[in-house]
């Protein structure tokens, strides 16, 4: 495996740190021929300024600070990315070249990390770097819902007019059915639309001139039929619509109501709605990929502050310490674990042969999995597709 190069997101990503002491650098020359021989990972450095220490007795709050963070950082970049697929309908491939960071592929991203000292300045104190990350990343995620919620709202009054197109003779457009010359409209007569469900059609045409008294006789037409029933046109006088329409009702006959005026009017905001949409979708996609990369960037950074935190707490100061960034296929992630475990038993002197799970209480450690040395996951799960 090629030391952390063209990685794929169906892999898992661990985030280590050690001491620079002898027995610990030998442990890492160990690892790296190690896991080269037995091809369970690839490992290259993981670079971290020197990040402003302050007080030691905040680091624990600090530390518990940036593992919420952590959590919320995760949950909105998986957000972002699920938003990405949905609003672009495109293949996962297509979505997946589109999820940047700082404009090249995550993984590239992660194993060539660089600090952005212009962004995250390390002259602050580590509380402030972390509320410069919270602020971001809980302004994006309130963005997203606000901007998810507004073009949700376009998309479904399309998916409406859509409804209203396709769907049944109750409720569909007749713009395409009904043309003015089926009408009768003039200062006396008037026509309307009646749906007649298909075992009713010998009735409608028996006594839909007796629903009325200024009926026109033989005026009754069928325009459209579809399983359901058909719909007729019939022409009457002005003054008998009110007493149609009720008698109509009684006999199971539906009027439905139409005009071309209004009937234009609505094709006019169907089309106003589409452009709209077209409009939006092109602002809210360029919107989620520059966001992506922004929340993705952050969380980056957020692991590496992470691991100087940790490494403080379990290594003290001056602070002396490597990171690293292991990269493993999932299947080789246990024997991996194994190896880290039994290479680095020396820096828990809690720590017994075969020891797998480290007590609750130690930071930075990955519960139930590393025993000895610092690690952090990350999470590429988050991108894989279901």
């Amino acid at each position: 495996m090629s030391p952390c190069e063209g990685l794929g997101v169906m892999t898992d990503l661990w985030l280590i740190s050690v001491p620079l002491d002898k027995a610990s650098l030998i442990s890492v020359e160990k690892l790296k021929r190690t896991i080269a021989k037995k091809n369970l990972a690839s490992c290259c450095r993981f670079s971290i300024p020197e990040l402003k220490v302050g007080i030691l007795d905040s680091l624990l709050s600090v530390s518990d600070d940036l593992s919420k963070l952590d959590t919320l950082t995760e949950s909105v970049i998986k957000k972002t990315y699920q938003c990405m697929r949905e609003v672009m309908e495109q293949s996962d491939d297509k979505v997946l070249e589109n999820a940047l960071a700082n404009g090249v592929d995550l993984m590239s991203y992660v194993t060539k990390f660089q600090w952005d000292k212009a962004k995250y300045p390390t002259t602050l104190p580590l509380s402030s770097l972390a509320d410069i990350i919270n602020k971001e990343v809980s302004l994006m995620e309130a963005e997203l819902r606000s901007r998810v919620l507004a073009y949700n709202s376009v998309k479904t009054s399309l998916q409406s007019f859509d409804h209203k197109t396709h769907g049944s003779l109750q409720t569909c457009s007749l713009n395409d059915i009904v043309r003015r010359e089926d009408l009768v409209v003039s200062e006396y007569l008037t026509t309307l639309l009646v749906l007649v469900s298909r075992g009713s059609y010998l009735q409608w045409e028996r006594t839909y001139e007796s629903l009325s008294q200024f009926v026109v006789p033989r005026s009754s037409r069928k325009l459209l039929e579809d399983g359901e029933g058909g719909l007729f046109a019939v022409t009457l006088f002005k003054r008998a619509v009110c007493e149609f329409k009720a008698n109509a009702q009684d006999s199971k006959f539906s009027v439905r109501e139409y005009s071309f005026d209004v009937e234009e009017k609505r094709q006019q905001e169907k089309k106003q709605l589409s452009v709209h949409k077209k409009e939006q979708y092109g602002i809210f996609v360029r919107w989620l990929k520059v966001n992506f990369s922004e929340v993705f960037v952050a969380w980056i950074h957020l692991k590496a502050l992470r691991v100087f935190v940790e490494s403080v707490l379990r290594y003290g100061l001056p602070v002396n310490y490597q990171a690293l960034l292991l990269q493993s296929d999932k299947k080789r992630s246990k024997k991996l674990r194994e190896e880290l475990s039994s290479l680095f038993m020396h820096l828990d002197p809690t720590a017994t042969a075969g020891k797998t799970e480290v007590s609750l209480d130690i930071p930075g450690i990955c519960q139930q999995e590393y025993s000895s040395v610092i690690c952090f996951h990350v999470n590429t799960n988050l991108l894989e597709l279901s």
